[in-house]
């Protein structure tokens, strides 16, 4: 969908980047390598998103580093734009609010760091979650957003333990029931 409408493919993967996670940030070396793009093309972008008061910067030793700025107008606008692009609205949707028992939701892996890959992470935690039910929600739910859907259930005791393990690897709180 972002792809049509922004055709800057380094535009996209900035977007994702940012705003997908807010508390996502990165230099223009690591973006370099994490996007295989050239450096110019990235700062150019970079630039122009700092310039529309989209990014923030700050400077880490001889790094700029950059994050989303929270607290721009349409921050909450392009968050949803890009969970709609990702897949991720139609998944909490289709699988998370029709899987009674469930407590909270977090995305891991690539995604939640706001690397775009065709694999979704998801930490499922609640007690009494009918696993095949679940099983035929997510095989729903992977037609539906064109992506591949890995989860692991935890049960409230469980997430109670390893919740700050989740939060510190970089897991994404996308709903809390």
């Amino acid at each position: 969908m972002l792809d049509t409408l922004i055709t800057s493919k380094t535009r996209v993967k900035l977007l994702v980047k940012f705003f997908l996670n807010p508390k996502s940030s990165a230099y223009l070396r690591s973006l370099e390598s994490e996007f295989g793009e050239s450096t110019n093309s990235i700062r150019l972008e970079l630039n122009k998103f700092e310039e529309a008061d989209l990014l923030n910067s700050t400077m880490n030793g001889n790094r700029k580093v950059f994050k989303a700025n929270e607290r721009h107008p349409l921050f909450s606008n392009i968050n949803g734009l890009v969970r709609k692009h990702l897949g991720i609205d139609a998944l909490v949707e289709h699988v998370v609010k029709r899987l009674g028992g469930l407590k909270f939701v977090y995305l891991t892996g690539d995604l939640a760091k706001g690397i775009d890959t065709n694999i979704i992470d998801l930490i499922l935690v609640g007690d009494d979650i009918n696993r095949v039910y679940l099983t035929e929600l997510v095989e729903k739910a992977e037609k539906l957003i064109d992506r591949k859907i890995r989860f692991a259930i935890y049960s409230i005791e469980e997430h109670e333990s390893a919740r700050m393990e989740i939060e510190k690897e970089g897991g994404l709180l996308v709903f809390n029931g």
